[in-house]
């Protein structure tokens, strides 16, 4: 899915003989109430329908509800489409639609020169400039020249519009962004009656709603054909993408780690339960799971992020396959019931969707900062595998791979996301079902040991010991957090035991290296001049910008690991085969180090902390700096 930027500045607001773009980003911005996600989440479901590909980035702000026309307050949702692959939700909108001053002042720096701006004047008020810090209004000042401005009443044109159905001032103002929705659905040659059938469900109970949010709907799509005659706005047709014939959806990746977890609970032919505790932005996977209780999918929402992790735990512990999720600074708080899993040897999925920290950091904002905390942060010799996802779509395969590992090595996994990957949407090809090989887990149903005896904690060639569900006749067996007997499980501190035990857990964590794919080259070659080493969802920005680089000429390749602990067995040898490795991840380098530690390579880190995706002219301008 690879970003292709709209041909010259002025492709969407030049005259008939503007080329058409292959791909387009636009951007909503307003009010955290003026219904940008919806107005966002709409249009990316009318550009599915339409065939294209596309990435989508909502950006929320942190305060549930902060003050109206706040610069703090803006909620933004971007996303890039067009007729070749998308890999990134675009670095430069085309097009910002701004509700309110705050809006375009928060985001109008980030639309490239010769953009498009939509601005509703009925909120350029003296009262929302001067919360937005504007001393003039930027309409009329000059300061946008820059820029295509189309200026007009939207809140009036949509309380004319929604006249006839008798609502009141405030009611009537919401129905805003769906008179905008309708202007860009028309901007883009979209059909308006998916979205109709949508209204016409969601206010079923509300049926004058159906109508004045339809009417505002179609308004504004009538204005966009008005408007057509006598100004630069202009109608463009985004043809659809070439994609492999089959079953396509829309996904986030919340909702595909959702499914994967179900997969891998099916193909581990187990019940499975998740353990919960609310918390931005891992809360949509407890929301979805609680949807798919016809799969055997238990949920719980615990009173606090220590009880979701052990009631995940003591299901386990009972034959079920135990997952629980949260965000960094839950993960901190699950950090001893994690330990108890891995001494206790039970599987269990623990999904961390990364957010900027420390502590609450930003809530509502993307970072990779918690690799650290997945792969060293727990007391004592812990060791856990890490997987990370690099996309929405992605995530199914990383949910179900860590469901695989988990139990059939008796052991917690961490699965790494981050907020741009738990909201971004993307289409998504459903698999075959068949296509996935089934891993089904046996219980030990009778005693193991020479003489009858039970030993609980003897392994297999994988270094996993039995999965005993408690109550089998016969098989009573202790278990908890102090150390065992390497193979009664009885409660031993000896010296031999406790060296013998540190040993088995690392040794069994380190050989799932040999039950992972080899690492490949995602792109370029296995060995050369400079590699861009990333994990997680910095993937696009850095395909693209390897991609570009490649076609100017430059000796780069793209390596992107899924397996972060342990890492994949020919990692070390590919990697010295390139002069110089740049680690591009939204942290302070915590990847850069690891790879250092465990291959004494020079790896050079390229950081961004700002709470935003990496763009891939960020990354472009760090591979010409390199080679330079």
């Amino acid at each position: 899915m690879a970003t292709a930027l709209v041909d010259g500045p002025d492709a969407l607001t030049g005259g008939k003989d503007s080329p058409t773009p292959e791909a387009v980003v636009v951007r909503f911005a307003g009010d955290s109430g003026d219904g940008m996600q919806l107005t966002g989440g709409q249009f990316t479901l009318s550009t599915a329908l339409a065939g294209n590909d596309l990435s989508t980035f909502p950006d929320f702000p942190a305060e549930i509800r902060a003050p109206q026309g706040t610069l703090f307050g803006v909620s933004a949702f971007q996303i890039n489409f067009g007729s070749t692959e998308i890999e990134t939700a675009g670095d430069q909108p085309d097009v910002l639609v701004a509700m309110n001053p705050a809006a375009l002042k928060t985001n109008v720096t980030a639309l490239k020169t010769g953009g498009l701006i939509i601005a509703d004047t009925g909120e350029f008020n003296k009262r929302n400039l001067e919360k937005a810090k504007y001393e003039v209004n930027p309409l009329e000042d000059g300061s946008l020249e820059k820029w295509q401005l189309l200026a007009f009443d939207i809140s009036a044109l949509t309380l004319e519009a929604v006249k006839p159905f008798g609502l009141g001032n405030k009611e009537a103002l919401r129905c805003k962004n769906m008179w905008t929705l309708g202007l860009a659905l028309w901007m883009f040659d979209r059909d308006r009656q998916p979205l109709i059938d949508w209204l016409n469900g969601k206010f079923k109970k509300a049926p004058l709603l159906a109508e004045a949010n339809i009417a505002a709907l179609n308004a504004g799509h009538a204005y966009g054909e008005t408007a057509e005659l006598s100004g630069p706005l202009k109608q463009y047709h985004i043809a659809p993408v070439e994609s492999a014939p089959g079953l396509y959806r829309t996904v986030t990746g919340a909702e595909s780690i959702s499914y994967g977890l179900v997969a891998g609970a099916q193909l581990a032919s187990l019940p499975m339960f998740f353990g919960g505790y609310p918390i931005t932005p891992a809360s949509s996977i407890l929301h979805n799971l609680a949807k798919l209780k016809e799969f055997g999918v238990t949920t719980f929402q615990a009173e606090d992020e220590i009880a979701a992790i052990a009631s995940a735990i003591g299901a386990s512990y009972a034959g079920h396959l135990g997952v629980t999720s949260s965000s960094g600074p839950g993960i901190a708080l699950k950090g001893e019931a994690m330990g108890l899993a891995v001494m206790t040897e039970l599987p269990l999925v623990i999904v961390n969707s990364q957010r900027g920290g420390p502590s609450t950091g930003l809530p509502t904002k993307t970072e990779q900062s918690d690799l650290y905390q997945a792969v060293y942060g727990r007391n004592g010799d812990a060791p856990i595998p890490v997987i990370a996802a690099r996309s929405p779509s992605d995530a199914f395969d990383c949910a179900i791979e860590a469901c695989r590992i988990a139990v059939q090595y008796m052991t917690p996994v961490i699965l790494l996301t981050d907020g741009y990957i738990a909201n971004a949407a993307e289409p998504w090809k459903v698999p075959d079902p068949a296509s996935y090989t089934p891993f089904p887990v046996t219980f030990l149903e009778e005693r193991n040991g020479p003489n009858g005896e039970l030993l609980p904690f003897a392994r297999d060639e994988k270094g996993a010991r039995p999965w005993i569900k408690p109550g089998t006749p016969g098989l009573m067996h202790r278990i908890g957090g102090i150390e065992k007997n390497p193979g009664t499980g009885n409660i031993d501190y000896s010296p031999a035991s406790h060296q013998s035990m540190t040993d088995a857990r690392k040794a069994k964590v380190d050989g799932i290296a040999r039950s992972i794919p080899a690492q490949e080259v995602t792109l370029g070659e296995n060995a050369g001049k400079l590699a861009l080493v990333g994990w997680g969802s910095t993937f696009g920005p850095i395909h693209q910008a390897v991609r570009r680089a490649r076609k100017n000429g430059l000796d780069v390749s793209h390596i992107h690991i899924r397996h972060i602990w342990p890492l994949p067995e020919n990692l070390g040898d590919l990697l010295r085969g390139y002069d110089k490795i740049i680690v591009p991840e939204m942290n302070t380098g915590q990847l850069k180090t690891v790879l250092r530690d465990q291959y004494l390579v020079d790896a050079k880190p390229l950081n961004k902390t700002s709470g935003q995706p990496f763009t891939i002219a960020e990354i472009e301008a760090a591979i010409e700096a390199a080679l330079a």
